[in-house]
């Protein structure tokens, strides 16, 4: 257990050095959440969840959205680097080869999910950009590109996550606001804008 341990507090410290200021509290938060989806999530899934956004803590090889022309290519691509970025920790640590392997493959398939355990880090991390990232987001990217990444976020949240998601509120009304009508036209989409999409 100490080597769990050990690789939780190591994952930390690389996460802190993220130039983005709220990736330290997203990694914890997306934890907590997981916890609160599976209170008996196994070892595997709680280094992924504290480690599936390790790929922005390393500006050297950091995968860089401008890069793509495509969001979903993008997210793959940091993705994949996360979970090699990951491996060499978790061995250096002493964790046991299948969790590390186990952690290494949620980790790269964190954006899409696809069967149970990879959908409960999904809806977490998910969850927790709602909870923790979006205000961020807002004040740095301006409310388009805030309102297009909510959107593509929500669109991807299971119907229990989506339920949690419309529960979060926070000081700030910009993002309330931008949240709100984000789940709206989740409900209610504008047939002109799918026409257009």
């Amino acid at each position: 257990m100490r080597s769990i341990e050990r690789a939780k507090q190591k994952i930390r410290l690389v996460v802190r050095g993220s130039q983005v200021p709220e990736d330290s509290r997203h990694a914890d938060n997306t934890l907590e959440w997981l916890l609160r989806l599976e209170p008996h999530a196994d070892d595997a899934l709680q280094l992924a969840a504290l480690a599936h956004d390790i790929d922005r803590a390393i500006e050297e090889t950091k995968v860089k959205r401008a890069d793509f022309d495509n969001y979903d290519t993008f997210k793959a691509a940091h993705a994949r680097n996360g979970a090699e970025i990951l491996r060499p920790i978790l061995t250096e640590c002493g964790v046991e080869r299948l969790i590390v392997d186990e952690a290494c493959r949620l980790v790269e398939v964190h954006e899409v999910g696809g069967e149970f355990r990879s959908d409960l880090l999904k809806d977490a991390d998910s969850i927790s950009y709602f909870d923790v990232n979006l205000p961020f987001y807002y004040r740095r990217e301006g409310w388009n590109e805030a309102k297009r990444r909510s959107s593509w976020g929500y669109r991807r949240l299971s119907p229990k996550a989506k339920e949690i998601v419309k529960h979060i509120v926070h000081e700030e009304e910009a993002p309330v606001r931008l949240l709100r009508e984000v789940i709206q036209e989740s409900v209610n989409p504008d047939p002109i804008k799918i026409i257009k999409a």
